[in-house]
């Protein structure tokens, strides 16, 4: 009796260190695009870090596709354990090059992203569709002493254009603090995305006005979207604006 005893009691120690158990979550990493920075998806980093997920907002560059996207694929590289990678606006081009040749990346998240194919520059995309007026909104270019100019929005301009469903106060915190994208960057020419080998998500706003929704819908439907959240008059900014829509997408993709 009292080995048997015994042996229940060490089956339900285990069985209850199984059950507690569970595996390692995988880390999100997050890449802004241009005219942002990574505070700018501080909302999600909140929600993804309660709920505990691991998280990495990195700092993109916005140089050049190949640049940004070698330094993603460092970062994605430093990490131990599965990653989700998700991208922004022009981000969403660099995590489509940065996931190539990493195993550990298994699925792809594009908020309000361009997901070029072989050969596509985001220039091409953003001008595919009717309803983009990013061009009439930007400043005059900051010309760079090695050669390239800069682009900005103009400041009096950002809310409306780039985040027209945030606070106007944050909204301007938002364009004192923009980072900004070379023109070169805008017209790279895309390799082979990695969304044809891994699976994808998708989430935009009808409020688009850098990225028309017309164009971020025909994206979604070529990659194969497993799921494509639309949320009704968004900004370009839908992850400051819905972080919380934004999250459970990501979250949604962690599975």
């Amino acid at each position: 009796m009292f080995k048997f005893a015994v042996a229940v009691a060490l089956a339900c120690a285990l069985f209850s260190g199984a059950a507690v158990a569970q595996p390692a979550k995988p880390t999100v990493v997050l890449v802004h695009g241009a005219f942002a920075d990574s505070s700018s998806w501080n909302g999600v980093v909140e929600i993804l870090r309660k709920d505990g997920f691991p998280v990495v907002a990195a700092a993109n560059p916005l140089r050049s596709v190949a640049n940004d996207a070698a330094y993603v694929s460092d970062v994605v590289g430093s990490i131990a354990g599965p990653v989700v990678l998700v991208g922004h606006s022009y981000g969403g081009q660099v995590i489509s090059t940065a996931a190539n040749g990493h195993d550990n990346v298994k699925s792809l998240v594009y908020v309000a992203a361009f997901a070029p194919d072989a050969g596509e520059s985001v220039a091409d995309l953003a001008g595919k569709f009717p309803g983009g007026t990013l061009s009439g909104a930007l400043a005059a270019p900051v010309k760079l002493s090695g050669g390239g100019v800069d682009l900005y929005i103009d400041q009096a301009k950002f809310h409306d254009q780039f985040a027209s469903d945030v606070p106007s106060e944050q909204a301007a915190l938002m364009a004192a603090g923009q980072r900004p994208v070379t023109e070169a960057a805008l017209i790279d020419k895309s390799g082979a995305p990695a969304w044809k080998k891994l699976p994808s998500w998708f989430v935009y706003g009808t409020g688009d006005k850098n990225i028309p929704a017309a164009a971020l819908g025909f994206m979604a439907e070529r990659a194969g979207s497993k799921r494509t959240v639309v949320v009704d008059g968004a900004s370009h900014v839908v992850m400051v604006s819905h972080p919380d829509k934004v999250a459970e997408l990501i979250e949604e993709a962690a599975k």
